[in-house]
């Protein structure tokens, strides 16, 4: 069974987890604590950074969007569209959402590893700009989903799942659509809730 090394917290690893879950591809899900860089991970991922897959052959994957990618040729396309089209649209909306993450990251790195006289605001207020711009268009016009999500709604509800665990009461302000988006997916998928980050 291949094993995936996840954070319960990282929004990456939500969508992995949430993903092989809704592909019915059973992994071994183990956890593991990034900043030390224990042995355990980094002897399979020498960036450190998780989520990282290990396969039954020993070899790994990293990058969330590889492991997708991967869930979805395993399980006959579970996650993405046949129809170019349509998987172009799960594709890019995957890639926004963790787009989004990366900044989200970017700010929580830059006030949990810099002393607080070193944080550097002008950049914190960029990366809560380009998250900001993201949040209002998809408040717009939230995805569509029909009697399954794609990767791109799975990684936009992890990404909103981050949202509410590290931006609470900073992100909701003006997009009652998304919020009420999110709580659609949950009461549709209720399975994949356990995942969300925590």
């Amino acid at each position: 069974m291949p094993k995936v090394l996840y954070a319960p917290a990282s929004p990456y690893s939500s969508k992995v987890r949430m993903a092989a879950a809704h592909a019915g591809i059973p992994v071994d899900l183990v956890k593991v604590e990034t900043g030390p860089q224990p042995d355990e991970l980094v002897s399979v991922n020498p960036l450190g950074k998780i989520p990282c897959m290990v396969l039954e052959d020993g070899s790994s994957l990293f990058d969330s969007r590889a492991i997708t990618q991967h869930l979805n040729r395993l399980s006959g396309n579970a996650l993405f569209p046949r129809n170019p089209a349509k998987r172009l649209d799960a594709e890019r909306l995957e890639a926004w959402a963790d787009g989004i993450c990366d900044c989200l990251l970017a700010h929580v790195y830059e006030r949990r590893m810099r002393p607080a006289e070193k944080v550097h605001q002008p950049w914190l207020d960029l990366q809560w700009a380009k998250v900001a711009r993201s949040l209002d268009l998809l408040n717009q016009s939230p995805p569509r989903f029909g009697k399954k999500p794609n990767a791109g709604h799975i990684a936009l509800r992890a990404t909103l799942g981050y949202l509410d665990l590290r931006f609470a009461g900073q992100w909701e302000r003006g997009r009652v659509k998304l919020k009420r988006w999110a709580a659609r997916f949950d009461e549709k998928f209720p399975e994949l809730k356990a995942y969300l980050p925590a």
